[in-house]
């Protein structure tokens, strides 16, 4: 299995042979009083299993399908609901960034920017977010092939920027589903750095919306993570929310906060068999 190089954030050791970190929370942030629920139930959890935990949820979707769609709280109000679950459970925060002018903003507030699937191969957004020199997670593109994030990496590397995460979310098959095919992590992997499989994105069906139970077959969540785990990711991404039915974005794709530690229990199992710890 390749080695990556370490991507350390918070105290938090991603790649290179380490355990499989966290990254989770609710999709879109909807109330504080949601956020800072979902953070401390997932940070209590973190706690009891030692598996390293950074927390996300996006201050604004702007890739929704419809204008009625909720979009989030906006930059501004969503990166002070960030910040203090930052500053009261003592974990790292990341969340997408959309346009260059926020990067510099939200690099103030986040220990890892993300740039979105649909925006990895926008040149200007990847490059003003890297010259924040913060950790970068890059989802891959549905429409891109592992080998793509080649490209996507040199951007980043251009500005002197090599704290990279590299994200697989699935690829499109047909018009609705996404199919994620294993052999896209060793893949990414051989780049040098750690690889993140974001589970819950993929089993969303598009074009059918979230709130719809057809939009999206959560009962494969547990699968598809296992056999990321057993591939030798570096880092799962779950999104999750204490009553998925009533979220207002991925309803119908997020794992429900109460099924989580049942399931991280058995992907590390798998990770220390993967990785001999």
């Amino acid at each position: 299995m390749h080695k990556t190089r370490v991507i350390e954030v918070g105290g938090i050791k991603i790649g290179g042979g380490n355990p499989i970190a966290l990254i989770a929370g609710p999709c879109v942030i909807e109330t504080e009083d949601i956020v800072m629920h979902t953070a401390e139930r997932i940070k209590k959890i973190s706690e009891k299993l030692n598996i390293g935990f950074i927390f996300k949820s996006s201050y604004a979707k702007d890739n929704r399908s419809s204008v009625q769609n909720y979009y989030g709280p906006g930059l501004e109000k969503g990166l002070r609901i960030l910040e203090k679950v930052k500053k009261t459970f003592d974990v790292p925060v990341l969340s997408d960034v959309h346009y260059p002018e926020e990067a510099k903003p939200a690099s103030e507030v986040l220990d890892i920017l993300q740039i979105p699937a649909f925006l990895c191969m926008q040149t200007k957004l990847t490059l003003e977010v890297a010259r924040s020199q913060k950790v970068i997670n890059v989802k891959k593109g549905q429409f891109l092939s592992p080998e793509d994030v080649k490209n996507i990496i040199g951007k980043i590397e251009s500005v002197g920027n090599n704290k990279i995460l590299l994200t697989e979310r699935g690829t499109i098959f047909g018009y609705h589903n996404l199919v994620v095919d294993m052999r896209s992590f060793p893949i990414m992997r051989a780049t040098g750095y750690p690889v993140v499989f974001d589970v819950t994105h993929t089993v969303r069906v598009y074009g059918i919306p979230s709130k719809d139970p057809r939009g999206g077959r959560p009962e494969f969540i547990e699968y598809l993570a296992r056999a990321g785990v057993a591939a030798g990711i570096d880092a799962i991404f779950i999104e999750t929310h204490p009553n998925p039915k009533e979220a207002l974005s991925d309803a119908s794709s997020m794992l429900p906060l109460d099924k989580l530690e049942e399931l991280l229990v058995t992907l590390l199992k798998i990770d220390r068999i993967v990785k001999e710890l």
